[in-house]
Order: structure tokens, then sequence, then C-alpha cells
């Protein structure tokens, strides 16, 4: 019996490779073997760097909460504990966007957190 070579299911598999490996420079692109390393490298960095999107949009959210809690006399970590005895369960991204686009919402909602902690 013939040694089976590769036929049309691994050629199906390297074009798949070398489909992603588009755009590429130099023998990344047009190799299988550098190819398919590359793919594969780049899967584990996409895989990553989608986290890290979700971690970098939280930080701004947090950034701009804190600078919009300062002009309001407040730091963020007492803004935070202030609504939370409150009982608002805004998460961080509507509240940093109230901060941007509704100052005066904002201070109210900055005013309830103060007279929470006071109490």
């Amino acid at each position: 019996m013939p040694r089976a070579k590769g036929g049309p299911k691994t050629r199906q598999r390297r074009k798949k490779v070398l489909k992603k490996a588009k755009g590429y420079f130099g023998g990344r692109r047009k190799l299988y073997r550098t190819a398919k390393e590359t793919v594969l490298r780049a899967g584990a960095f996409a895989y990553r760097d989608r986290k890290q999107k979700k971690r970098r949009a939280r930080a701004l959210w947090i950034i701009r909460l804190n600078a919009a809690c300062r002009q309001a006399g407040l730091s963020y970590s007492v803004f935070m504990a202030g609504l939370k005895r409150a009982g608002i369960g805004l998460d961080r991204k509507i509240l940093a966007d109230l901060a941007v686009n509704d100052p005066t919402g904002f201070a109210k909602l900055a005013e309830t957190a103060k007279a929470q902690t006071t109490a």
C-alpha cells in the first residue's frame, strides 16, 4: 500500500495558514513553516491583547472618574464607597461617561456620595 504524502486535506490546511499570513513581510507570508510560526504567535498576541484592551479601558474610566471626583472635592475611593453605601449600582463605564458628558448630573452623584461618607 503506498504511503499517503498529503493530498487535499494537507493542502487545505496549508492554504488556511498562508491565507492568515497575508500581509506579512517576506518569507513569513510565502513559506509555510515560517508562516505557521508567525500565525501562531500572532494568535497568542491577539488573545493577550484582547484582555489588555479591557484593562486599559477600565483604567481610563478610573482616571476620568478620579479627575471628576477631585473637582467635586472627593477622592475616587471615597466617592466609590459613598455610592456603594447609597445603593447606587452604576458601573465605572457609565460613571465616566456621566463625568465627561453631564457634569451637573455627576456633581449630584458626588454630593450623594459625600453625604453618605459623612453620615
